[in-house]
């Protein structure tokens, strides 16, 4: 992890570069509103799992971003958020090694897949109003399962490598959606909230890392101010995220997991329907 962030941010330390050099980038309040943005949407996918992606990509579309370039300055500042943010799950012992590998390597084929047709042939907007419904249903049985108690087992998960596998691809091509997805399965499952959460998070690096080069590859990078916003407000909140995880009762992680993932699918399909 510590190599591949080292080698990113090298490359856009040149761009940055030939930015200032060419006087093209500027600061205003754009920055400092998607410095807040990235802080808090990272504190919640840190402590919960998800909704980085979701949330930012939502914002960036509403502020009228193209699909594609919203979804691919989300993940380039994910980078860095969910690096910092891995890596303080792995402090905090939130990690289990057997299932990060089974899902680490399918979740990155996916969202390679995903950022390949969403660059050049495909438009996510289509597909999310299903997705969102189908977390919406998950969620209330997330939701169940906290109420009833029923998360005391931590259960081993069952085709991980095929879930992760269609998480990274629906991640890319929808702008979010790896911990939605990929955490709430884990969770109605039985897996434990703490060891799920801080799985995928740490998994979500190489996700988001492999589909950003496909994004640069296609695309380039632009939004500069946007994506320095998201990285600055991410990386101070990912550490606070981490350590929420690794702290609250069980309970209350699927009751405000199961929350969560109603009310952001709730509004994505509100919008993609009217």
């Amino acid at each position: 992890m510590l190599v591949l962030k080292l080698i990113i941010i090298s490359y856009f330390a040149y761009l940055l570069v030939g930015e200032v050099t060419n006087g093209t980038l500027n600061f205003d309040s754009t920055f400092f509103i998607f410095m807040g943005v990235g802080f808090f949407a990272q504190v919640i996918d840190g402590a919960l799992g998800m909704a980085y992606g979701v949330s930012c990509t939502t914002l960036l579309m509403n502020f009228g971003i193209p699909a594609s370039l919203a979804s691919a300055s989300v993940h380039t500042s994910e980078i860095f958020t969910t690096g910092i943010s891995g890596l303080s799950h792995i402090k905090f012992k939130n990690i289990d090694k057997g299932l990060f590998f089974k899902i680490v390597i399918t979740g990155t084929l996916g969202a390679v897949l995903g950022a390949y047709l969403i660059s050049d042939y495909f438009d996510g907007n289509i597909i999310k109003p299903y997705i969102s419904a189908y977390l919406i249903l998950l969620g209330c049985y997330i939701i169940y399962k906290g109420v009833a108690n029923k998360s005391a087992q931590n259960k081993t998960v069952k085709k991980a490598t095929l879930l992760a596998l269609i998480g990274g691809f629906l991640d890319t091509i929808g702008g979010g959606g790896w911990g939605p997805i990929v955490t709430s399965n884990l969770l109605s499952q039985g897996k434990d909230p703490r060891e799920a959460i801080g799985t995928v998070n740490t998994a979500e690096f190489f996700i988001t890392y492999f589909a950003t080069v496909i994004f640069v590859f296609f695309l380039g990078v632009k939004h500069w101010q946007i994506i320095l916003g998201l990285i600055t407000g991410g990386a101070l909140a990912a550490p606070i995220g981490a350590y929420i995880a690794s702290r609250i009762n069980k309970r209350a992680l699927f009751f405000m997991v199961g929350t969560l993932i109603i009310l952001t699918s709730g509004y994505t399909l509100y919008k993609s329907v009217f």
